[in-house]
């Protein structure tokens, strides 16, 4: 009887046909592709955002959280997108010397700005559109109070909270490959992405939304206000939340995500999955 899903040999050798395919794709689709993602992450952040935003409890807060933020990466496995953090699994099409280690940054590079300009675009829709006063600002003081903390972040937990996260999103893209169903990849791709959420761990394309976001409501003063009376943030806190100071976040938590999902899940898969042992 023929299985219903692929086995794991099966799915790294995909991924590895996927990075080829990838490495080769046109710059107008891999960008156009690459800020569809941006959209489904970040849309997948602001409705995390509005479901919790009034639950004091933070394990209540980011179990909700958790059911809601993985729609983002449904989105992309089963519509399409290039995200930046599943495309750190090039590295096992680089290992397989089916490409070159230049055509895998290229698209990261190229992806990553790529969903940045898709996130940004989501968080300036949702700002303008008015969401933000929810709960009589309530979202606006707690979108605030995110960013806020995410920029705090010393760069030692960045990465490594970046390391964490993607290990489990790398894993959820590979698990969807073993489904030959929508629902199979559905569920495959729920759960491990519920546990990222949950735990706490940094994802540099949702903070694409969610430090941009802040920033935005920062611009309100009535926002502002309530993240002083209902966080607890100070004027120093406030006035560190600015593109300048997000940079670092950037950065680390992108180092992170590539460790995670490139070195630790893309070498362990190709090494027992694809390397031939004497």
């Amino acid at each position: 009887m023929e299985q219903n899903f692929s086995s794991p040999k099966n799915v790294i050798e995909g991924t590895i046909n996927a990075g080829i395919a990838k490495a080769a794709m046109p710059l107008g689709r891999m960008i156009l592709l690459g800020i569809l993602a941006g959209i489904f992450i970040a849309l997948g952040g602001a409705g995390s955002n509005v479901a919790v935003h009034d639950i004091a409890n933070v394990g209540l807060q980011r179990t909700l959280a958790g059911v809601i933020f993985p729609a983002g990466l449904m989105m992309i496995v089963l519509v399409g997108g290039e995200l930046f953090t599943g495309n750190c699994m090039m590295t096992m099409a680089a290992w397989d010397k089916k490409i070159k280690w230049s055509q895998m940054l290229r698209n990261l590079v190229i992806v990553f700005f790529s969903n940045l300009i898709g996130a940004l675009f989501i968080a300036l829709l949702v700002y303008l559109s008015g969401q933000f006063d929810y709960t009589s600002g309530k979202l606006g003081a707690y979108t605030i109070s995110v960013a806020v903390k995410k920029i705090a972040l010393s760069p030692y937990r960045m990465v490594l909270s970046g390391i964490l996260c993607n290990v489990l999103v790398c894993v959820a893209i590979l698990m969807a490959g073993t489904a030959k169903e929508i629902a199979g990849k559905i569920l495959a791709i729920f759960f491990p992405i519920w546990l990222f959420v949950v735990s706490g761990f940094e994802h540099v394309v949702a903070n694409m939304y969610y430090i941009p976001a802040g920033i935005l409501a920062a611009k309100n003063p009535a926002y502002v206000e309530q993240a002083k009376t209902l966080y607890s943030l100070t004027d120093a806190q406030l006035a560190s939340l600015n593109v300048f100071n997000s940079l670092p976040s950037f950065f680390f938590v992108m180092l992170g995500n590539f460790i995670g999902g490139g070195l630790i899940i893309g070498g362990l898969c190709y090494l027992t999955q694809k390397k031939e042992w004497k």
